[in-house]
């Protein structure tokens, strides 16, 4: 199931789609509100929708994000499912992959980290909140930019994971931030909202640096011929 909004009355630029923990009930408490309200802030003209468990599959089938504890399996079950509600949903709003963004809070950030590793062209930035890979990342999603948000006293998540996978996709090419904020346990704390805006807002893409760089070299050499 999934909440959806847009705010302003022209078509929107971008499409925020925020995961909830694993097992959150729809009427349950809105974890992310608080997210979904600095969005709209910063992004008025963008379009949100969140995601619940459960979803439904290809088949028709009720996945509940990973089961009781993540595992390959419940990653297997869950991923189709959301990629086919995520590309439907910026079918909808006629928006290309790379305006569109995922957010998620513990089991939901490792189903949107997962998401971009299995699906090319997926989306354009992840936002990883408390949360992480099931495993290593052996490969850098292409043309995305990933931020992860944590807290050093996250006893349910450990950072060192954290780290460890940010290390490992920056020695692969990734685009990738980790912000390790201290005293924070789990969960989405303002201070880890506030960081994520500030990625949003000034962080450049090594891939526009590069176009960046390739433009001025051309200009250069057109200015000595």
């Amino acid at each position: 199931m999934s909440t959806s909004s847009s705010i302003g009355s022209t078509p929107p630029e971008l499409l925020f789609v925020l995961l909830h923990d694993g097992g959150l009930a729809p009427d349950g408490p809105d974890l992310l509100a608080p997210l979904a309200d600095a969005l709209r802030q910063q992004y008025p003209n963008a379009a949100l929708v969140a995601l619940h468990a459960p979803l439904r599959d290809e088949t028709g089938r009720c996945v509940w994000w990973l089961g009781p504890e993540p595992s390959p399996d419940g990653l297997d079950a869950a991923l189709p499912g959301l990629i086919q509600r995520v590309r439907a949903e910026a079918a909808r709003l006629d928006l290309p992959w790379q305006r569109v963004a995922l957010a998620g809070l513990g089991d939901g950030a490792l189903l949107a980290l997962e998401a971009v590793q299995a699906e090319a062209a997926f989306v354009g930035r992840v936002m990883g909140f408390a949360g992480g890979y099931l495993a290593r990342p052996t490969h850098a999603p292409q043309d995305v930019c990933i931020h992860l948000m944590h807290g050093l006293a996250d006893a349910r998540f450990p950072y060192h994971r954290v780290v460890d996978a940010a290390q490992t996709l920056v020695s692969l090419g990734a685009d990738v931030t980790a912000d390790l904020l201290p005293h924070l346990d789990h969960g989405l704390h303002p201070a880890l909202i506030e960081k994520a805006m500030g990625q949003l807002r000034t962080f450049i893409p090594a891939k526009l640096w590069r176009e960046a760089l390739l433009a001025a070299q051309e200009e250069d050499r057109a200015s000595r011929q």
